[in-house]
């Protein structure tokens, strides 16, 4: 049984990692941080709502994924999935998925609280416990894609499941922010690691062991993936910071948001 006491930190550094090794960590690390992320987030991401990134862009005001009525939709790498429970009353017959057991007993202390329920599955991004052509739509906010080793696999599998003319739209952390220090204030605004230094941020234990791991790609590698796996990219949004919205998640901050794009949103399509 995981002893509920906060991530280690012992080490960070940049080096390859493999798929396993992004899975263990990921899913540790997730279920451990999952009641403190709740309780610092789950404010501003709501029970019962869709928002795209820390800029606060809402689904119920941009519609990137179209109409929802009567679509079987899939939201991965849902956390808490507020986003699912959002879909459902538009009409969406939705599947929230995260490979988190933590995050999963957030959505369903969510369900609880709104009475809002979707269906939960644990699974990986990586092998969708789904058959083909099974969905009209696949999302996901901030989940999986930065998190796996092999996110050209991941863009593979999300078309696997969709049904020709489906809908995939993700957002992710804008890739020229890892050019910066990771932190909200002043000294974020120093440039100093190389746009195109591909190798993911890692966190590890005293014995070496991944316990966190994020994955960079460029904006360029992000279009090729979406191309490979068979998508068209139809839009790529960079949401500006909004007047008026001081608060800071992370690194993201009004003092950042103003000067540089903090996300990346992919609108694509399976012809």
């Amino acid at each position: 049984m995981i002893e509920d006491q906060p991530p280690t930190r012992a080490a960070t550094l940049r080096r390859p990692v493999t798929d396993d090794e992004s899975r263990v960590a990921s899913r540790h690390w997730w279920d451990l941080d999952a009641d403190d992320y709740q309780e610092e987030h789950g404010a501003f991401l709501g029970d019962v709502d869709f928002i795209w990134c820390p800029e606060g862009l809402r689904e119920a005001d941009v519609r990137l994924l179209g109409e929802v009525r009567g679509k079987r939709v899939l939201e991965l790498g849902c956390g808490a999935a507020s986003a699912a429970r959002w879909l459902d009353g538009q009409g969406a017959d939705v599947v929230a998925m995260d490979l988190s057991a933590g995050m999963l007993r957030q959505a369903q202390q969510a369900a609880d609280r709104s009475g809002v329920r979707v269906p939960l599955v644990q699974a990986d991004a990586l092998a969708l416990p789904f058959a083909t052509d099974s969905f009209d739509t696949v999302c996901t906010a901030f989940g999986a894609i930065p998190f796996v080793a092999d996110s050209g696999a991941l863009m593979k599998e999300a078309a696997r499941v969709l049904r020709p003319g489906g809908t995939w739209v993700f957002s992710i952390t804008h890739p020229m922010r890892w050019v910066f220090l990771d932190e909200p204030g002043k000294e974020g605004l120093l440039a100093v690691h190389p746009y195109f230094d591909r190798r993911p941020y890692v966190e590890q234990d005293e014995d070496g062991v991944p316990t966190y791991v994020e994955q960079h790609r460029t904006l360029g590698d992000r279009v090729r993936e979406v191309v490979e796996a068979g998508f068209v990219l139809k839009d790529l949004i960079e949401p500006e910071w909004p007047a008026g919205h001081d608060q800071i998640w992370g690194q993201w901050s009004p003092l950042r948001g103003r000067l540089f794009p903090g996300t990346a949103i992919f609108v694509c399509y399976l012809p």
